[in-house]
Order: structure tokens, then C-alpha cells, then sequence
């Protein structure tokens, strides 16, 4: 499957995760923050029509969410879109941490950025939800890649 995989941007998830931290500081207040979230979203890959597809689909999101993992235990790649414009931005985010690493990698990375920019406390709990379902999807792929 060709996802048009532009991730990883940075060598390592750690240095994802560094980067994502340095551009949020970057921001004065959230209005800004969420923009910035909204930029990321339309910079998500293209992602085809055929996949859109109740099988492709992220159970546990109130936005619509479809993603698709390829690849295996050395290195998972993951083609994602969403209906909502912040979503978007979550989704590219998380991809940007997690997509185009080792099963092992992806394992080993809590995803920190999420505190560590303040996140968690300015979505809604809908999109917490929806947040934690795609980080589960993710590691649960990279669970699979490796059994």
C-alpha cells in the first residue's frame, strides 16, 4: 500500500517529540496553539477515498477518524485522515511521533508531548477519548507487528 509517508520527520521519537514541544512553546495562548493544530491537519498526506471505509474507520472518536497501518515489526507506517480540522492535527501529530518507526520503537515511547505542550487540558473530553484511542490503535498494530 502506497500512503504517500512523509514521516517520520525527525530521526528518532524522542526528537519528535522535542520538536512538537519547541513549536508549541513557540505560541503565546491556545487560540494560537489550536491554529497552529489546524495548519498541521492540512499537511496530513493524502489519504484515498477507497480507505475511507467503516473497516478503516477509529472506533472511540466523536470526529470521523480512518487509519490504516502498513508495513511490519521494522518499521510501521500509518496513513490517517479525519472529518474535523483539530482532529486533523491530532492525527498528524501522533503520526509525526509514531509513524515510520520499528513496533519495538513505537512500544517504547509514551507519548509525552501530550502533557508536556498541555494538551490533555485544553481538549474536550470527547477528543481525549479520541486521542487515546488512536495512541491505542498505534501501539496495538505495533503489538501484533511483533507477535
Amino acid at each position: 500500500m502506497d500512503t504517500n509517508t512523509r514521516f517520520p520527520l525527525e530521526s528518532t521519537p524522542a526528537e519528535a517529540q522535542a520538536a512538537i514541544r519547541d513549536e508549541f512553546a513557540f505560541f503565546g495562548d491556545w487560540s494560537e496553539r489550536y491554529q497552529y493544530l489546524i495548519d498541521l491537519g492540512r499537511k496530513l498526506p493524502d489519504f484515498p477515498d477507497a480507505f475511507r471505509t467503516e473497516a478503516h474507520r477509529l472506533h472511540g472518536c466523536q470526529s470521523m477518524v480512518w487509519i490504516v497501518p502498513a508495513g511490519d515489526a521494522g518499521r510501521l507506517d500509518f496513513a490517517a485522515a479525519s472529518d474535523s480540522a483539530i482532529v486533523s492535527g491530532l492525527v498528524y501529530l501522533a503520526l509525526r511521533v509514531y509513524s515510520g518507526r520499528s513496533a519495538r520503537e513505537i512500544l517504547d515511547t509514551d507519548p509525552s508531548y501530550i502533557a508536556d505542550i498541555g494538551l490533555a487540558k485544553h481538549l474536550s473530553p470527547t477528543r481525549n477519548n479520541g486521542l487515546a484511542s488512536l495512541l491505542a490503535f498505534i501501539r496495538d498494530a505495533a503489538q501484533r507487528a511483533l507477535a
